[in-house]
This record gives C-alpha cells, structure tokens and sequence, in this order.
C-alpha cells in the first residue's frame, strides 16, 4: 500500500510550472482518479481505521448481514461468535482452532502477539472492538485517562500525573470549527493577549491574506495544496475559503495558522510540491494559471519565516527543576517552595519540595503573580513556610528573579493604606463575587494582605496577597457604580448594604481613592467573544469561554455549558486567558462546554470544596449609596 502512494512512482505526476501548478492535469485527472480508486491509492475509511487502531493495516473489518468476515494476512475466516473449538487472539485478531492457540488461556495466537501484547495494551483493545465489546482490563487504562490521549508527546506526561488524583470530564477532542460556524460566532483576537505567544508577529496576519494550504477535495493519491484566503480571524483560528470559490461560502472551513502544512504563497514553487485546484471547481476555469496571476497580484501572504516563528514562540524560560516560591493552595496566607516539573506553552506544573510523589500539584502560568523568586516572602515580610528538605539536589536550580512578572513600583512615602481600611476585593475562593474586604497587614514593596469581611479564620489563614496596583481590589463604592452586586459581610443584617452605614457602625475608614489603580488599557476585548480560560478554582483545566461582561478593565467570563455561578471576574491581562486555538498549539488539553449543567460536578468536584459553603450575596444594591455619591467622579472611567 505504501509503495502505491508514492507520488514519485505514479504516472500522473507531471511537471511542475513556476507556481507548483501540474502541466496536463486536465488531461491525465482522470486516469489518476481511475487507478487510485482501484483500492491502492485512496485509504478506504476500513484503511484509516485500522491505522488509528495501530494494526498496519493487516486486519480489516467487512459486515454482511448474517456474520461478520474477518481478513486476516489475505485469508478470510467467519467469526466464531462464541462457538466452542475456536478460539480469537487478542492481539492480532487471528481466528483458528482454539487447541492450537498460545498460553493456558489460549488468547494469543503465537508467542509473539502474547509478548507484543503486554508491552503494547492498545493493540489488545482490537479484539474487544471487533465483537463491539468494552475494551480489554489493560486496555482501559487508557480509556480511564482521556486527557492522555489528547495531548502531543511533550504534554503526556503532564496528563499522567494529574489524572490518578483528579477528576475530568471525558471528552473528545475539542473542534473550535463546527463551534464557531461560518462566522456567526467571534473569536477575541490575538493581539488582545500581550502574554501569549505569537502575539507580536500576528500583526501580518490579516483578513484577505492568502496562504498555501492541503487541498481535501481532490483524488489524487498524493499530498496536493491550494491557494485560500482567510475570510475571518477567530484567535490563532482563520475562516479559510479556497480561491476559486468567490461567494461561495459552502465549503468555508477552519484551520489553526499556527500548525503544519500551512505556508505562505509560492512555497509550493519553491519546494516542488503540487499546487491543485479543488475538484469541485475545476471545470470554472481553463487556465488556472492566469487564473491566479490575477487573483493574487497585490495580494498578502504570510511572511517567509512564519512557521520559525511559531517555534521559536514556543520556548519558554522556565525550566524544569527550578526552584521558586508559590502561594500555598491549602493555606492563602503564606508561600511554599516548588519546583518545576512541567511547562507547556507558558504554563507550570509545580510540585510543592516535600511532596515525594509528585501529586501535590499546582497549576499556574510563568508570569502569574502567585509565584516569585527564592527568597521573596522574606524581602517583604510575607508568611513562608519553611520547607523540611535540608537541600536541593544538584539538578535544582533557583529559578533566576529576571524571569518573574514584575510589579508597578509604588510610593509609600506619602499617604499609603493602613492595616483596617476597607475596600472591596474579588474573594479568590469565589471569583465570581466581589466582597467587603479590610487591609489586614501592609507588607513591603506595595503589597498587602487583604481579608474578606466576616468569613475570616480566626487565625488569618485565609487572607490572600495582593499588589497595591492589583486589578483584583477596588475602592469603597466601586461595584455600586458599576452596578455590580457586591457581597456583603456574612451575617450582616442591614440590607440593603450601604458603605457609609457599614463604615459608621464599625468605626473603620474606606482606602483612599487615589491608591488604587485606574489605568484601563486598551484590550480590545468585547462582550460576546470566545476564547479559552483557565478555571481558575481548578487551575489545572483549560475551558471554552465567553467574556459575557467589561467594567473598565475587569472581565466577567463565563464557561460555556456551564450555570453563572460559576463565571469569575478577571483583569483583561490575566495570563490565564488565551485565544482560541491556543490549546492546539501549545498540546494542552481544552475542556469542551457541558453538555449539560449536571456534568459539572465531575469538572470541579474539588472546586466547590474549596468554596466559601453558603457565601451570602444579600440583596441587590440601589444604584446610589451615600459614601459613593462623594467619590462619583473619581471612579467613573470611560470603558
């Protein structure tokens, strides 16, 4: 079969002209078309199937209406279908007498598919898919884990140690394409994620810029390609539309410009490959050639380097092994050491130094603000818990401080917050609210610890670490004004909450105004785009997303297929945003929308453990509140 395929042998391979077009197409198509269709040229869906299966090709499957017929190595045998004497391998699919079959057991035909067995156990799922059983004990544990099957070879091992320890919704592969249709549905762009990577070379990338991509309609037994252009940009996802097509919006199709075999215009000249038009259009034209002359003089394409780019985007700082401080998942108020043990596409797996087996994970991104350098907690008077690890092993290595987000420097000089003002503050163990929150403690270099009123520990070991400049923390008044329902304390019993009653009966003051921080860049976001979100009380998972709401800077993102409760508010630069295709790119696993709000619990199951229990919301605030009326002016910004 492999040798039938090779174009270099096939008679209707001709001569390429200078734009990789084929001379005598016309003539010789159908004479390509008749042989290939003789069973050596074109995969038959049984051919594909067996590929995926990992047979070689070597067992096929046919159906008749009283039995099924297995063709093993050009012999035909009838399944047995359970009848006494006969016997089928597990691993290869050979049927025969049961007496002369390998092993006690007689499941192997030869000693070679008993050993080929158990050091390969997807092949033993072949039998099980032939009957149209479950799949063999050894072959589920593949089944078991489906986040490994999705993920390229540098993420598995990510997968591996994640899914013995936690639960995810099982899945198929994720398609952005049928999701989006043609266009109805908008993508966020690249250029609203300054973090991600490719972000500065998208600008190229355009709607109208042609590229030279595979042709899927064609019947010619070999890899051809076509011009297309992109008709819509949804993240690094384009609308592609062959040229030839014109208006005709029918076989529009979606393709990620950021993976093989998509290259700029005259590589197919460049490197000798066959530049086609698709089947369903060749009778429009009789000269292709003229055809494109016209079509694509003045036209963009992308840049020459484009796919080294996309490589060289993929390398990343970090390093496995390096050492650095990150916030403690089980206790917010203090940092830990950990270690890197995986990084894909600008995300890390840590795992915390003391834990042996590796499943004391933590999932972040390298510019997140929850991680820093060794030693940091002890430069601005952070909690720390020491690590029991007398030292690091030879491979370890500080994690060096150039390679963290840096932080805004402030003056602290002149008037600066105090410990018990008041303010308000996204809760990070319920982001979907905004809650009355008091300074707790001033640390060093502007950072504070921050507590939500009335669901405080009595010890503080659930108030967080936020920058003076976090987007994360907004004065006295600020969700009023933006009709955003604030949380008000729990047990609080004079609702409707309003600051200036709140500020009276505890004889506290609000953070000044003009401490917070107001810049609102602009993102580019809008209220209906898609992308894809980490979910941040399960940091580990990557889910389809919707930005539902803006306030100035803030983004309210909803999970699609999920209820709203579980929406989180987010900065519009967060690094756990990204565009759509950017799971594709970088071999991480995306979670698909539900299919229904139920499934949810298997997703965040450890999620709503970690939720604040019955956080009461209170009711819905008026739209004037005494203390804001007096601060108006200084907080309302232009979206």
């Amino acid at each position: 079969m492999e040798t039938s395929r090779d174009p270099v042998e096939r008679p209707c391979r001709k001569r390429r002209d200078s734009f990789g077009m084929m001379d005598g197409l016309d003539e010789d198509r159908s004479s390509c078309s008749t042989e290939s269709s003789g069973g050596s040229g074109v995969s038959s869906p049984e051919d594909s199937d067996d590929e995926e299966l990992g047979g070689g090709g070597v067992t096929h499957i046919t159906h008749s209406s009283s039995l099924t017929l297995i063709k093993t190595n050009g012999q035909v045998y009838t399944y047995p279908d359970g009848r006494t004497g006969m016997a089928t391998c597990e691993m290869c699919g050979m049927v025969g007498v049961r007496d002369a079959f390998y092993s006690k057991t007689k499941r192997f035909c030869s000693v070679s598919c008993s050993r080929s067995f158990s050091s390969n156990s997807k092949k033993a799922s072949i039998l099980a898919r032939l009957q149209g059983k479950p799949p063999t004990k050894k072959a589920k544990v593949l089944h078991k884990q489906p986040l490994m099957t999705k993920l390229t070879s540098c993420s598995q091992h990510q997968i591996n140690q994640q899914g013995g320890a936690k639960k995810s919704v099982a899945v198929d592969m994720f398609d952005w394409g049928r999701y989006l249709g043609h266009g109805d549905v908008t993508g966020a762009p690249v250029s609203c994620f300054k973090h991600v990577s490719m972000e500065k070379w998208w600008r190229d990338i355009s709607e109208g810029v042609r590229l030279e991509v595979l042709n899927s309609d064609s019947s010619l037994p070999m890899k051809v390609y076509w011009i297309a252009a992109v008709i819509k940009l949804a993240g690094f996802k384009a609308l592609l539309r062959y040229e030839g097509f014109d208006s005709d919006s029918s076989r529009d199709f979606w393709l990620n410009l950021c993976v093989p075999d998509i290259h700029p215009v005259g590589w197919c000249a460049a490197g000798g490959k066959p530049l086609v038009p698709p089947q369903a259009i060749l009778h429009r034209f009789t000269n292709w050639k003229s055809f494109l002359v016209k079509r694509l003089t003045g036209s963009k394409t992308l840049p020459v380097d484009f796919s080294s780019k996309v490589q060289e985007s993929m390398q990343f700082p970090f390093k496995k092994q390096m050492r650095l401080e990150v916030v403690d998942k089980t206790h917010l108020c203090r940092t830990r050491v950990a270690l890197i043990e995986q990084v894909i596409g600008g995300r890390l797996r840590l795992v915390y130094e003391e834990c042996d087996d590796g499943t004391d994970d933590f999932w972040c991104h390298m510019y997140s603000p929850l991680i820093h350098s060794i030693g940091w907690s002890r430069s601005i008077g952070h909690r720390f818990k020491r690590s029991d690890v007398s030292k690091k092993l030879d491979a370890q290595l500080d994690a060096p401080g150039q390679l963290f987000a840096k932080v805004k420097e402030v003056d602290q000089s002149g008037p600066w917050f105090q410990d018990g003002m008041k303010l308000e503050a996204i809760d990070p163990l319920n982001l979907s609210t905004i809650c009355v929150a008091t300074v707790r403690k001033v640390l060093a270099d502007g950072y504070l610890m921050i507590g939500i009123d009335g669901s405080e520990a009595a010890d503080g070991s659930d108030w967080f670490c936020y920058h003076s400049t976090s987007p994360s923390i907004f004065p006295a008044g600020f969700c009023d004004i933006n009709n955003i329902e604030l949380t008000p304390p729990r047990g609080y019993t004079s609702l409707p909450f309003r600051w200036f009653e709140y500020l009276m009966e505890s004889n506290t003051v609000a953070a000044p105004v003009n401490l917070f921080n107001k810049d609102i860049p602009n993102h580019g976001f809008c209220p209906g785009m898609k992308l894809e979100a980490v979910d941040l009380m399960e940091p580990r998972l990557v889910c389809v997303a919707t930005v539902t709401r803006i306030v100035h800077r803030l983004l309210r993102i909803h999970f699609d297929g999920w209820e709203d409760e579980y929406d989180q508010w987010v900065d519009c630069e967060s690094p756990d945003l990204y565009p759509v295709g950017w799971c594709q790119l970088t071999g991480y696993q995306l979670q698909p929308p539900a299919v229904n709000a139920g499934s949810r619990e298997l997703q965040s199951s450890a999620s709503k453990q970690r939720k604040k229990s019955q956080q009461y919301r209170g009711q819905k605030k008026s739209l004037c509140l005494s203390v804001a009326s007096s601060t108006a002016h200084n907080l309302k910004l232009s979206n």
